[in-house]
């Protein structure tokens, strides 16, 4: 791990993104205190599915949407 502060990250940011590239990881601090980090850039590893991806994957009861009175026939009506 390689620490530098902000003016140098400025003003050496092509050899930073070298050292980057060989496999280093870099730490820019300000007062001596780190605040970023730059590493290599890694493709995600999951794939997000397109759109429709499930079809055929998931399915609902025909009833799904039946009013639940059994279950709250405990709460009654006020009076």
């Amino acid at each position: 791990m390689y620490i530098v502060n902000i003016h140098e990250a400025k003003t050496q940011l092509s050899r930073l993104l070298e050292a980057v590239e060989s496999g280093e990881e870099v730490v820019i601090a300000r007062a001596g205190r780190p605040i970023a980090r730059l590493s290599q850039y890694r493709e995600p590893q999951r794939k997000i599915s397109p759109p429709g991806g499930m079809a055929g994957e998931i399915w609902m009861a025909d009833d799904f949407d039946e009013p639940l009175d059994e279950l709250f026939g405990c709460l009654g009506t006020p009076g």
